[in-house]
């Protein structure tokens, strides 16, 4: 027992400090900007409080996975995983409830979470393992066809539920984990070209509001009382602002803009503390990010690297996408900012991905003794 609890112990001390610290800063933001916006429309200091259990939930929990050799649950569990990852994104499409046009949501009661934000681990573990399994056949054409076949079940649910920002999420992390992996760039070019063909047969099939989501996103000007509103009010409020903020209990903007809370949280969070609060977030996630990487770059296991780089790959889309739709010069698609964004099951999947990285940092130090044994 004494053996176990010291190992425990060691294992625990082990996680990456700046991981911790990064998270943790970023969370206290969060909490912050909720408890200065309680009294916007549809928002309240519920918010506020779900928003803390969720970050310290979260972080415990990530603790926790930071002790457990994480290629025991890659190696053990990921056919499993894809199998109940697949279910549950099908029986959201069957008994899922509506948020807008997107059935995204499962209750169980009055608890409710989003599976596809919990999807976006499972998938990168799963896929990263597939992907290791293929090994150096990654540019043959069957090899390769399996992977394919894998990220097109998952994404094609998502997309079946109507969450298109999550779907693009999940396109782009696949994109740059195959990048990662050594796929051939003729593949991306091929890719790419098969796009810019299909979107015009692709493009009547999308939702009306997601058409003018598209257009009036990189416009929105030309809809100012319409589909471009909400970023329009998400660039007022940082500009209103300022350099350091109206104070916690200052503001104005934030109270007519819609999503205040999530999608728009970094608007608000820079009404709140000002345009410098808001270079502040964007430097912790960058720092954040490159962080990831490196621990997938300092991994002496394969598997590691391409969750790491899966994990980071999906912070940097949706750092980039949510930033640029508050400052009104992308689509708004309903796309979180991580840590920042209130959302029970954000938070706490965040928190899970940032606890496989603490493991994969832990875990280097084991297989490093294990090479110098050798």
């Amino acid at each position: 027992m004494k053996a176990f609890n010291t190992s425990l112990k060691e294992r625990l001390s082990s996680f990456d400090p700046l991981l911790l610290i990064f998270t943790a800063v970023l969370s206290t933001m969060s909490l912050l900007t909720l408890y200065g916006i309680r009294d916007a429309p549809g928002v309240s200091i519920g918010n506020f409080r779900m928003q803390l259990a969720a970050s310290a939930v979260g972080l415990i929990l990530s603790l926790v996975i930071s002790g457990i050799d994480y290629e025991t649950i890659v190696n053990r569990l990921w056919i499993p995983i894809i199998v109940i990852e697949i279910a549950v994104l099908a029986l959201t499409l069957i008994f899922g409830t509506a948020e807008g046009a997107n059935k995204s949501w499962l209750f169980i009661g009055k608890f409710g979470i989003q599976p596809s934000e919990f999807a976006k681990l499972s998938y990168i573990i799963t896929f990263s393992k597939h992907i290791d399994i293929v090994g150096k056949r990654i540019n043959r054409p069957l090899p390769l066809l399996t992977l394919v076949a894998h990220a097109g079940i998952v994404i094609g649910l998502i997309l079946l539920s109507g969450d298109l920002g999550v779907g693009l999420v999940f396109i782009g992390l696949t994109a740059i984990m195959l990048y990662g992996a050594g796929l051939n760039l003729l593949y991306f070019a091929a890719a790419a070209g098969a796009a810019v063909l299909a979107f015009p047969y692709v493009w009547p099939h999308l939702r009306e509001d997601q058409q003018l989501r598209i257009i009036y996103g990189f416009n929105p000007e030309g809809d100012p009382l319409g589909k471009g509103m909400q970023p329009l009010l998400g660039r007022s409020c940082i500009s209103n602002g300022g350099l350091f903020g109206q104070g916690l209990n200052g503001g104005e903007y934030y109270r007519r803009l819609y999503a205040c809370e999530n999608d728009f949280a970094f608007s608000s969070l820079c009404e709140k503390f000002g345009v410098a609060a808001g270079i502040l977030t964007v430097l912790l996630l960058a720092a954040l990010i490159v962080r990831v990487f490196y621990v997938g770059f300092k991994s002496r296991k394969k598997t590691g690297s391409l969750i790491c780089v899966g994990i980071a790959g999906m912070l940097m889309i949706q750092t980039l996408e949510n930033i640029g739709m508050c400052l009104a010069r992308l689509p708004v698609i309903g796309v979180t900012l991580p840590f920042i964004s209130y959302g029970g099951s954000s938070v706490t999947s965040a928190y899970l991905m940032i606890g496989f990285v603490h493991s994969i940092w832990a875990h280097r130090v084991k297989y490093f003794h294990e090479r110098e044994e050798r």
